[in-house]
């Protein structure tokens, strides 16, 4: 880890020289675990990761113990900006879904360069309001959209994240980032499979024919990419 590439993550990648310079000497490579709660609802956001090629899921959680995904963060982006350029408390449970490496670094240091630099604050503002824009359609599509789209479009995004087309998820936590019933997981993961889209066995999935599965998805899926494009961020 020590040998980690700042540049593997967008958010550092973009940042000017004088900015970068700020935070690099404070960066340190640490390991994230897949389930692990990086970040717990309510608690101080005492530290920010910058992910290289890790995927954390953002979840809220329901009194009756469901848990649903409201937005992803990846090698695109910085995990806890919003702790970074408001009150240092966690609003969500962030949980490590695709295991990884990933740049830590003391929230402190970030709020301070960002009442120094107007360009950092900016890069935080930008990303903040990217998290924004996934929730929003994750709500839109978990309440209109069929369960296969919904499947569709999760897949794809875990997909461009991680830069994988294959992937260590159980379908019950798949149905649980979608909000859905195992069940309806595993009728729509079968139907795939036989059309020869994905394969899954054992806890494990492949996307085969990621042009397919780009049709059984929603609007949802390009919509966000498309606001990302108008955030000037890589989608």
């Amino acid at each position: 880890m020590a040998s980690a590439d700042p540049f593997q993550n967008a958010f550092l990648k973009s940042l000017s020289p004088a900015d970068f310079a700020a935070i690099r000497p404070h960066l340190k490579a640490v390991e994230l675990l897949a389930g692990a709660s990086v970040i717990e609802l309510g608690q101080t956001v005492a530290w920010a990761h910058f992910p290289l090629t890790a995927v954390v899921s953002l979840v809220v959680e329901l009194e009756a113990g469901e848990r649903i995904e409201v937005a992803l963060v990846g090698p695109d982006s910085i995990l806890a900006a919003f702790g970074v350029l408001g009150e240092p408390v966690a609003l969500v449970h962030a949980v490590v879904l695709v295991p990884g490496v990933a740049l830590q670094v003391e929230a402190a240091r970030l709020r301070a360069l960002a009442q120094q630099s107007v360009e950092f604050r900016d890069g935080l503002t930008r990303h903040s309001q990217a998290l924004f824009v996934q929730a929003q359609q994750s709500v839109g599509c978990n309440a209109s959209h069929t369960v296969e789209a919904r499947l569709a479009r999760w897949l794809l995004r875990v997909r461009d994240l991680s830069g994988s087309d294959r992937f260590k998820l159980t379908q019950e936590l798949m149905a649980e980032m979608i909000g859905v019933r195992r069940n309806s997981v595993s009728f729509v993961a079968h139907a795939l499979q036989e059309a020869n889209v994905i394969r899954f066995s054992r806890g494990h999935i492949e996307i085969v024919n990621v042009a397919e599965l780009s049709k059984a998805t929603c609007e949802c899926y390009r919509a966000v990419k498309l606001q990302y494009k108008r955030l000037r961020l890589p989608d």
